[in-house]
């Protein structure tokens, strides 16, 4: 099985440098599922029903959230009726959504999880005790197990990887929108890195206008964040999987520029 990730969408400009790119993507890695993730979609924080249809519409399969997942509000209507749409999953018991769901698409099935870190974070439940509890009760019945955990510290993100090697498929980091360059399948056979990055404006500040976010860190004055709608940059991976183990076989960076970028 091969799975495309897509790093943090950020904004309008995020969803063009996506629909610009994701049909020569197709066209070219050829993936069995595609995930992306949408929390930065609408504006930079959230996302809303209509934008997630556009994704599912362009050949998205499944979306994770992170920290901003609630920051627009038209979510509550309808994450707990969108099967391919997950929260993380270590946020408390009663929480609105689903914190890992099954992604199909055809004969090919992805176990998919969400999970959020807590430091420099808000303090939710314990991601790596959730993980053990979710990922070892998937791996009864699903082969392929991927994870999407969302956090700012790295070395909390390299902690989750080395927790899951030879549990789960594929371990990505996001949140941070700035791409790692520590690809790697570990040991016991998962995929790693510690950010995908992101697809939005490389003009501002991880996808936010960088005049706004230098005054924030100038005066300390509360500041509101647009999104940059500079040249675009579109950060991913794609992972190959062992159709018989589960184990991966490689995982490799996507690293676009708009009106630089060409798939041969």
């Amino acid at each position: 099985m091969k799975v495309l990730f897509i790093g943090d969408i950020v904004g309008q400009t995020g969803r063009k440098a996506l629909k610009e790119t994701l049909p020569q993507l197709k066209s070219k890695y050829n993936p069995d599922i595609i995930i992306a993730n949408g929390e930065n979609a609408a504006s930079g924080r959230g996302i809303t029903a209509s934008i997630a249809k556009e994704f599912f519409e362009w050949g998205i399969h499944g979306l994770t959230m992170g920290n901003h997942t609630w920051d627009n509000k038209e979510i509550f209507d309808f994450i707990d009726d969108e099967p391919r749409m997950i929260r993380p999953a270590n946020y408390p018991p009663g929480t609105p959504g689903r914190g890992y769901t099954i992604i199909k698409n055809g004969n090919k099935e992805l176990a998919l999880v969400n999970l959020m870190g807590r430091t420099f974070l808000p303090p939710l439940d314990c991601p790596f005790r959730a993980a053990d509890e979710i990922v070892d009760q998937l791996k009864k019945k699903h082969k392929f197990i991927f994870v999407d955990f969302h956090a700012e510290a790295t070395s909390e993100k390299i902690a989750m990887g080395w927790h899951l090697d030879g549990r789960a498929s594929v371990v990505v980091g996001t949140h941070t929108h700035v791409q790692s360059n520590d690809d790697i399948v570990l040991p016991e056979g998962t995929a790693f890195i510690t950010d995908v990055g992101m697809v939005g404006s490389r003009e501002g500040i991880l996808g936010m206008e960088r005049e706004a976010v230098l005054r924030k860190f100038k005066t300390q004055l509360p500041v509101r964040f647009q999104v940059c709608n500079g040249k675009w940059q579109f950060h991913a991976i794609v992972a190959d999987l062992d159709n018989q183990t589960g184990k991966a076989k490689s995982i490799r960076k996507i690293r676009l520029l708009e009106d630089e970028w060409s798939m041969d």
